[in-house]
């Protein structure tokens, strides 16, 4: 189709020269293209693709001149605000007392984390170690001088009873110890003390590292309280999982899998910016920037590069997840890898199901529409529901799950707000062509 187009002229000057340029078809038809779709054709897509053309550029420029709506804003601020969520790690935390550490580590299982100051004068270490548990449970830390597992290790252990709560110290003798409040074999210049709150449990202590090393096996684990005793730990899952190697000068640890831990955590990110960002931040724009007159067809590619993107992302992060269940030998989060199989499955035959859309004036093409959105947002509620299920599973620090569910807040938020924004400005238009047919007595849109 061939249009002029007019440069730097205003409704006051003197039109300048007109040039032509070839524009390709919208993707939606001329007659209904400015009406809020139908939910079914919420992510309806272009049979035919074509690069972005300079007048979509145009048309991108043209959505920030005065008198244009500038209610797409919030859709991009969110792309980057997503990218820029929050990430507290254990640096962000904060303790009773006015008590600080200048390292800490975020340890791979059961959500806890390890802060403590090292003191090269005389070998010792100021540690906090945290833990989520319920008041009904206890948790407990600690360093084993002679081996790398449970037994041999001195503990110090968190509970409470009748609100009061207090931390027994004891070595772990055998793998069915008998927890007395025994001395540990290396020095505690400052006696343990431990306190609850938000959840957790935090457990204060210095101690003089055995061996005068700063390198130490550390161990860390977290049960049951019942009948008023401290009962044993489950044996399963994560609980076997609560050892590694600690270096209290530079901070690295091994053993407990740190390179694993960031696969965790990569695996996690990788879903959560794919699947639970930017697919459902593609589908809004799909539904309501194309309303706005001076967003077409930039909300088309908009649209696309959103949809292409979460796609690429959530299917490394599941191959990921993929690869770290078949690592986790013994231990299988069943629902959770279940979801996520669903999730690319129906993503995946959305991607090849365009090549199957008909056309729109095929009789078929309302059973397509149906489908695709069906089928989409299906992966947009699965999602949602598996990323939180992902949360429960890593246990992250309370920042990961409080990022995610302020990035739905904000979406759905936007949504609610473009929802009412964008059907007014389609009942006005409905108006005014109504009044424009009434006029010459047509009733046809001019």
């Amino acid at each position: 189709m061939e249009v002029s187009t007019r440069t730097a002229a205003s409704p006051t000057t003197a039109p300048s020269r007109r040039r032509s340029v070839h524009i390709p078809p919208p993707p939606a038809s001329s007659s209904h293209h400015h009406q809020l779709p139908p939910l079914h054709h919420l992510l309806r897509l272009p049979r035919s693709i074509s690069p972005l053309q300079p007048p979509a550029l145009t048309s991108i420029a043209a959505m920030a001149r005065p008198g244009h709506s500038t209610a797409w804003l919030p859709l991009l601020v969110l792309l980057f605000a997503a990218g820029a969520a929050a990430q507290s790690g254990c640096l962000s935390a904060t303790f009773t007392g006015g008590r600080t550490f200048l390292k800490c580590n975020q340890l791979p299982v059961l959500g806890a984390s390890l802060h403590w100051t090292y003191h090269a004068g005389n070998g010792t270490a100021d540690i906090a170690f945290r833990a989520p548990s319920g008041a009904d449970g206890w948790v407990g830390w600690g360093i084993n001088p002679s081996g790398s597992g449970m037994a041999g290790s001195n503990v110090f252990v968190a509970s409470q009873s009748g609100g009061a709560v207090s931390v027994l110290t004891t070595i772990l003798r055998t793998t069915a110890p008998t927890l007395d409040n025994t001395a540990l074999s290396f020095d505690v210049p400052v006696p343990a003390s431990a306190e609850y709150a938000g959840g957790a449990y935090t457990i204060y202590a210095t101690v003089a590292l055995p061996g005068n090393t700063t390198s130490q096996n550390t161990v860390w684990q977290a049960g049951p309280i019942s009948g008023g005793r401290i009962s044993p730990h489950p044996v399963s899952g994560q609980n076997l999982q609560s050892a590694q190697n600690l270096d209290f000068l530079s901070g690295t640890s091994t053993g407990g899998s740190n390179s694993r831990l960031h696969r965790r955590n990569l695996h996690g990110v990788l879903n959560g910016v794919g699947w639970g960002v930017l697919i459902p931040l593609g589908a809004m724009i799909a539904r309501y920037l194309r309303v706005f007159e001076s967003a077409d067809p930039a909300w088309f590619y908009l649209h696309i590069a959103c949809q292409i993107s979460g796609y690429a992302l959530g299917v490394a992060g599941w191959g990921l997840g993929l690869k770290l269940g078949s690592e986790s030998k013994g231990l299988t989060y069943s629902t959770h890898r279940n979801i996520g199989i669903a999730i690319f499955c129906l993503a995946t035959l959305q991607v090849f199901a365009l090549f199957l859309r008909p056309d729109k004036k095929n009789k078929y093409r309302v059973y397509w529409n149906a489908y695709h959105h069906s089928v989409g947002y299906s992966v947009i509620v699965l999602a949602a529901v598996n990323i939180f299920k992902g949360l429960n599973i890593l246990k992250p620090v309370t920042g990961w799950k409080t990022s995610y569910i302020v990035i739905l807040a904000t979406l759905a938020g936007v949504a609610l707000v473009l929802e009412a924004i964008t059907w007014a400005i389609v009942l006005r238009r409905r108006k005014r062509n109504q009044a424009h047919g009434g006029a010459n007595g047509t009733g046809v849109q001019l």
